[in-house]
């Protein structure tokens, strides 16, 4: 998680543009008269009157299917308390956001003006026409157990409050997991639960369902232990009230627990408790921002500890985005009338299984550790994981076929995987990939114009978020007085001014003059060139002083590379080509060459193909590459048929292995149903292309630019393949995220260099 979210930058993200996260895009064409007679009047009469005959058919004329109401009443907002609806929308937006992200599910996010939890549970019943699911959201305790309750029982959708059962899911996989690595029984061991509100009451209960006994559990709330002779409980909060009266305190509960699970605030427990349990005790501290006890406290305190927390920076992140969008997903696929114990249960007994599956080379990579493997330190797998998907909703659905909740059934499991895949692209997570990579190893990385606000703004964002180690090339003057001007905290940052640093220019000079002497240039102008900061950033990155440079944000691009290719030039042997990656709503697509070589020849199409397919699987992609052209196979004859037919015959007698067709057009490429049925020998007839190779330079660019504007598609790059050491150019005008990531591809770009020279 970023170490410092600003007030400024959360405010700026959220209105940039339109504001708030969400839209509605219609999913039908709507470019005719006829198209507008379908949709609306006088055609939209016909699907109204099916459903009038059979409520169930709005499932199959409307969007009822696929869409969750986010409702809340902004009682219990994250960390923020009873702020109201209206404060409470951004948030409701934000899951809506992720539920769209992660599981292909459409949200409407409702916030209503009503604490009586009577009034509320109509307000929200009324809306079932409407959903195909309810997910309750920050609804203060004790009024979310009756709503939830109620609207359980009079409602025939899936209603779940994701504050209770989705830390509940997550925290009973990591649990079951936990007491199997230190060979425990669920129904032996004692636990002690701090907090009683809903996601506590909620995970107590899920840990009876797996089998924990209610007079081994103790649970305290502000006043205490919960026992059976105080009056003050709630009919929840009785459920768990212990008969055990000598009970002093918490650390009197923790002598000899076996579990530790804490859902309260930062800081309330420390090393004395942890000291006090028993052998290979599991400790659950899931207080956010903060835990129960810092995890560095904890684990000094214990060797034999395995513990869990809610933040990204400690292995075991007990987080809810692996549970609540897969839940929902499975849920909906079955029309399930309900989200029940059976389907509850389910979903953590599938977290937990999967945690046990070999994890794949993509989740090593995204997180630059190759010991991901069940233990101590991994009881539940990482939330960048593509098989979540494909592991819990499938769970789900089959547990809600079998508790007699589903309305349908499905019957061709191996397609619902295929299905659940395409739905959501599996390859859409490629950015969180990269930026989790590129927190593992930061790099040095110079900024050559850093005399620009948005340099800056991103370059808080890196910092922030532990992306990389900046260095600032500019007039420092200047760059301070932006700092102070958008009040940034960029006080620890290296600063060089390069027009006042005249032995680094002098020094640079030297070798700028040895490498060029012989095209042109003199010493006088090898020195005068350091005033450029391009050359001079190019040169730090060149003598090892920094470990990639980031330009092109305010210069057209011939002007930013050119320093670049004169100082570090390609790898020994190797052409530089330019790549974009495409992330669109069908998959991830990389483009080459898109900024570098004008009309390559077959030979550098050649080296093109090969720089392409190893920029590929730097970010977790297996390359299947198509070399396009005006022709499919020799359909037509000409120049740039002929040049990319050859290309692929010569890479792949070089590259046996290379999943590589051409000539072909790019039409045909992403098409797998015409390539099997016309092309069925063609490499690519299986899955189609996922990488393009581009026969000239402005085919590719037109192309890439094409599709960001008509397409929707979201562009990243250009990522210079072929360079001897990182530099990479930004698009003019680029975007501060866009900056972010451009500087997480180039640290992602630094370590795989470094690792190759090691080689």
């Amino acid at each position: 998680m970023p170490k410092k979210v600003r007030r400024q930058d959360a405010l700026n993200y959220h209105m940039q543009g339109t504001p708030g996260k969400i839209e509605v895009v219609p999913t039908k064409m709507l470019s005719s008269q006829s198209d507008l007679a379908l949709a609306y009047s006088p055609g939209v009469a016909e699907p109204c009157k099916e459903i009038e005959k059979d409520k169930e058919n709005a499932y199959k004329y409307t969007a009822k299917g696929n869409l969750v109401g986010v409702i809340s009443n902004g009682t219990a907002v994250l960390g923020l308390g009873d702020i109201g609806p209206d404060a409470s929308k951004p948030v409701m937006e934000g899951k809506g956001v992720l539920f769209k992200k992660f599981a292909g599910i459409d949200v409407f996010d409702i916030e209503i003006q009503e604490k009586d939890p009577k009034k509320l549970i109509q307000i929200i019943k009324s809306l079932e026409p409407t959903f195909g699911g309810i997910n309750l959201e920050d609804i203060k305790a004790p009024e979310c157990f009756e709503v939830e309750t109620a609207l359980k029982e009079q409602m025939n959708i899936p209603v779940m409050h994701d504050d209770q059962h989705g830390t509940a899911i997550i925290s009973s996989a990591a649990l079951l997991n936990a007491l199997e690595l230190v060979d425990k029984k669920i129904e032996n061991v004692k636990i002690v639960v701090l907090g009683a509100g809903a996601a506590a009451i909620s995970c107590t209960k899920l840990y009876h369902s797996l089998g924990a006994k209610l007079e081994n559990i103790y649970m305290f709330d502000r006043k205490g232990l919960l026992t059976k002779d105080r009056d003050d409980l709630s009919e929840t909060g009785k459920m768990f009230a212990s008969a055990n009266t000598e009970i002093k305190d918490v650390l009197d509960a923790m002598k000899d627990a076996d579990v530790f699970l804490g859902l309260s605030a930062g800081n309330v427990i420390n090393k004395k408790h942890i000291k006090a349990m028993a052998d290979n005790p599991i400790v659950f501290a899931l207080a956010n921002p903060d835990p129960e006890i810092p995890y560095a406290e904890a684990m000094a305190a214990r060797k034999d500890i395995i513990m869990a927390t809610g933040r990204s920076d400690h292995p075991n992140q007990v987080n809810n985005v692996i549970g609540f969008p897969y839940i929902f997903r499975g849920a909906l696929d079955v029309r399930a009338t309900a989200i029940n114990e059976e389907m509850k249960l389910a979903a953590a007994y599938a977290i937990a299984e999967l945690a046990k599956q070999p994890v794949p080379e993509l989740i090593n990579k995204a997180y630059d550790d190759q010991k991901i493997v069940f233990g101590r330190e991994y009881l539940i797998p990482k939330p960048l994981d593509p098989r979540l998907i494909t592991t819990i909703s499938p769970a789900v659905a089959n547990a809600a076929m079998k508790s007699g909740v589903a309305k349908t059934n499905i019957r061709d499991w191996a397609q619902y995987d295929v299905d659940l895949q395409k739905r959501i692209g599996v390859d859409q997570k490629l950015m969180n990939r990269i930026l989790t990579k590129a927190k593992k190893d930061p790099k040095r990385v110079v900024f050559s114009e850093a005399d620009n606000a948005n340099i800056l703004k991103a370059v808080q964002m890196v910092i922030d978020e532990g992306i990389a180690v900046p260095i600032l090339l500019g007039n420092r003057e200047k760059i301070e007085s932006l700092i102070e001007t958008h009040q940034l905290d960029l006080g620890g940052v290296t600063i060089i001014d390069n027009f006042l640093n005249d032995e680094k220019r002098q020094e640079y000079g030297k070798v700028l003059y040895e490498k060029r002497k012989r095209k042109g240039v003199t010493q006088y102008e090898a020195v005068k060139l350091m005033r450029d900061r391009n050359y001079f950033g190019s040169m730090m990155v060149e003598l090892g002083e920094a470990d990639a440079m980031i330009s092109g944000l305010t210069k057209d691009y011939p002007k930013t590379i050119r320093p670049a290719l004169e100082i570090i030039g390609a790898e020994e042997g190797k052409r530089v080509a330019g790549m974009y990656i495409l992330l669109t709503k069908k998959g991830t697509f990389f483009f080459s060459d898109t900024t570098v070589n004008t009309n390559p020849t077959v030979d550098e199409l050649v080296e093109i193909i090969g720089l392409t397919a190893r920029g590929a699987k730097v970010f977790g992609f297996e390359p299947r590459m198509a070399v396009l052209s005006y022709s499919n196979f020799g359909s037509s004859k000409g120049e740039i048929p002929e040049k990319t037919a050859k290309a692929r015959e010569i890479a792949k007698k070089r590259w046996p292995d290379l999943i590589i067709d051409g000539d072909i057009q790019a039409n045909i490429a992403v098409n797998e149903e015409l390539l099997k049925e016309t092309y069925p020998f063609s490499e690519l007839a299986d899955k189609g292309a996922n990488t393009f190779i581009f026969p000239s330079l402005a085919s590719g660019n037109i192309a890439y630019k094409l599709l960001m504007e008509l397409g929707n598609a979201e562009a990243i790059g250009p990522i210079l393949l072929g360079m001897n050491k990182p530099v990479h150019i930004l698009q003019l005008g680029s975007s501060i995220r866009e900056i972010v990531n451009m500087v997480a591809i180039s640290v992602v770009d630094s370590q795989d260099h470094q690792n190759r020279s090691n080689l």
